[in-house]
């Protein structure tokens, strides 16, 4: 176990993590819990599972070790060894199976397409309008740009579900390979991790960066101050930060910096599906990130970090205020809930059949891994 190694051998004790992190207070400094892990152990595996692996351990260790990196590992050894199979999962897990299933999956390649648009899995539900727009508005940047709506089994990845997730991610990354797809523009941080860590033939960025390099839609300037919330799973990704703080400060907002921004974000509760295992811990994430918002409206870039802090404070996804500035600003945009986020995301699967009818290459997935 290359990390638990590092963290034993590196790990100074310095205590600079555990004053930033909710889960290092209640279990202990990184290098204790690498001496003591025993992957049999099923008390021991499921301390692992309730970190959020947002990675600000990371962001602030003076000696550049990975203690997320770590507990990550230490899921995939509880995995092989039997352990990490939670029935509180199953809610996130029957979420991923339908997102890589034949029913919600779809694939579009135009002729000469060798760059596709990787909406994700919340997107779809939540803001399906959006979806379509930035897809229209993506193709008058790119006029081949295909379509993938299918899930980057991040979840998987975050349980330590390893040998699931390399199999389902090769073969989406395979099919797409053989087909001349060489560039993916992902809408969703998570995604984009996936993406990025792969480091496979395929190139990744964000629809920000390209947003911000190319323009926006036509809209009214507006007047007011936002705080944004970076995703932990870009926390180190520079110039999607700076491309998402362009977008906003183009619409005539003004940006105040929050204590924890950038690479030193917070995680917003979702992280690592702790709040499954561990609601208070994930509570506690998101308590945090209240109190240093203070009441401003918070922007972010991530589905899922817009949902989960919308329920503690005024929170927008930024593709709706590129969209829509105005409602958004003044809190009357909504996002659609579950269940309603299936039927549209089987909606907007049907709308694409019919705007790429004539496109040549499709395909519904049916490759699955058991587990």
């Amino acid at each position: 176990m290359k990390q638990l190694q590092a963290v034993s051998e590196k790990c100074t004790e310095c205590s600079l993590c555990q004053k930033e992190c909710v889960f290092l207070q209640k279990y202990g400094k990184p290098k204790a819990l690498a001496d003591d892990f025993e992957p049999s152990r099923k008390d021991q595996q499921a301390v692992a599972f309730e970190c959020s692996l947002c990675g600000l351990c990371t962001a602030v260790c003076p000696v550049d070790i990975d203690p997320a990196r770590m507990f990550l590992e230490m899921r995939e050894e509880a995995v092989r060894h039997g352990g990490g199979d939670y029935p509180e999962h199953g809610v996130i897990l029957n979420y991923e199976r339908r997102g890589t299933s034949r029913r919600y999956t779809w694939y579009g390649l135009p002729e000469g397409c060798d760059t596709v648009f990787f909406p994700g899995c919340d997107l779809p539900g939540t803001r399906p309008g959006r979806v379509r727009q930035l897809f229209e508005w993506l193709q008058g940047i790119v006029p081949s740009l295909g379509i993938v709506l299918d899930c980057c089994m991040k979840p998987s990845h975050d349980l330590g579900r390893e040998h699931i997730f390399r199999a389902m991610f090769a073969e989406m990354k395979g099919w797409l390979l053989e087909n001349g797809v060489r560039t993916v523009l992902v809408a969703c941080p998570s995604c984009h991790k996936v993406f990025r860590e792969d480091d496979s033939e395929l190139k990744v960025t964000t629809v920000y960066e390209v947003l911000a390099k190319n323009g926006l839609p036509q809209s009214e300037k507006q007047s007011g101050t936002v705080v944004v919330h970076d995703p932990c799973a870009v926390r180190f990704e520079k110039s999607i930060h700076g491309a998402v703080r362009d977008l906003i400060e183009n619409l005539g907002l003004t940006i105040e910096d929050l204590p924890h921004q950038r690479e030193k974000s917070l995680c917003c509760g979702e992280g690592g599906s702790v709040g499954f295992r561990a609601p208070e811990l994930a509570q506690s994430w998101r308590s945090l990130r209240k109190e240093e918002t203070a009441g401003r409206r918070l922007v972010t870039y991530c589905g899922g970090c817009s949902g989960f802090l919308g329920a503690a404070t005024p929170t927008s996804h930024i593709l709706d205020l590129m969209f829509e500035p105005e409602a958004t600003i003044s809190g009357k945009m909504r996002a659609s809930r579950a269940p309603f986020t299936y039927w549209n995301r089987l909606l907007l699967k049907a709308r694409f059949k019919r705007m790429l009818a004539t496109t040549p290459v499709t395909r519904e997935r049916t490759f699955h891994e058991d587990g």
